[in-house]
């Protein structure tokens, strides 16, 4: 079933499998907030096709350039200076799930749920062109209410996965990196999104993983992203931060949330992160 809105937002639901995609063009209440009533907690996929702009994910402001793309997993909330000139995919797993199709699109755990976070990409005239061509498959196949509907527009959503994807490698990674490098570090990205309240060793990951803690070290060294630790860290902080900004819950109870046996292990962590104190940072 697909639901038209204005200025252009397409809404097709799966009533069997509450899978849901959605697109959004010239949309001026484009945004996701906070713990909303009638949030859809998906992966988003926002093209900028205006001047550069910023978008601001839980309420940190980035610069996204013109044509620019922004990757947003469920838990980030966000806005735009312009939401008007953004085209917006948004998706959630029941109608299709990274993970379970990582051999279609191997994105998990690298433009999805991987660093930075979130992923802004500069694409270049290619990939513009390529997104460009797709966009109004899109909206025509938005129109064509059938039993083959879904399944087109899954097909037409790969297909734009998989082009951000092959853009993001070249932009982010070493030309020399090999598959199996590039395959480890999504699997410990991933591991770190499931486990991050629990294990905040990479030895935990490292053992998960098969491999050496000197292994994970290696490849990210490589990669040229941050550590295996501070990844884990970056994500902890990102969690509480959220928390922090959006609910009332004392710092005690995130940092028992988060895993911390004290208080103030969580604060001293979350200071060397962000600069700023959990307490600091709510005021």
């Amino acid at each position: 079933m697909v639901l038209k809105f204005g200025p252009m937002h397409y809404q097709y639901k799966e009533q069997k499998t509450g899978g849901n995609l959605e697109l959004w063009a010239g949309d001026a209440g484009l945004k996701r907030v906070p713990f909303g009533k009638d949030t859809h907690y998906q992966l988003t996929i926002a093209w900028n096709r205006g001047p550069a702009q910023r978008i601001y994910v839980d309420d940190i402001g980035y610069e996204l350039p013109e044509d620019g793309l922004a990757l947003l997993v469920v838990a980030h909330t966000f806005y735009f200076d312009r939401p008007e000139d953004i085209v917006a995919w948004g998706f959630n797993r029941d109608f299709y799930c990274v993970i379970d199709h990582d051999q279609e699109v191997s994105c998990a755990g690298f433009i999805f749920y991987g660093f930075p976070n979130p992923m802004i990409l500069a694409p270049d005239e290619n990939t513009v062109r390529k997104i460009s061509l797709l966009l109004p498959v899109f909206t025509d196949e938005f129109k064509d209410n059938d039993n083959l509907q879904g399944e087109m527009l899954r097909m037409l959503l790969k297909r734009l996965i998989v082009i951000i994807t092959r853009t993001a490698k070249k932009q982010l990674l070493p030309e020399d990196t090999l598959a199996p490098e590039y395959d480890l570090s999504r699997q410990f990205s991933l591991l770190v999104e499931q486990n991050f309240r629990e294990k905040h060793q990479v030895a935990d990951y490292a053992a998960l993983l098969f491999k050496s803690p000197k292994t994970l070290s290696n490849v990210f060294h490589k990669l040229g992203g941050n550590s295996p630790l501070q990844f884990i860290h970056e994500r902890i902080v990102l969690e509480g931060r959220r928390l922090l900004l959006y609910t009332d819950k004392p710092v005690a109870e995130i940092a028992d949330e988060l895993g911390f046996l004290e208080s103030g292990h969580f604060s001293r962590m979350f200071k060397r992160v962000t600069g700023d104190t959990p307490t600091a940072l709510r005021a």
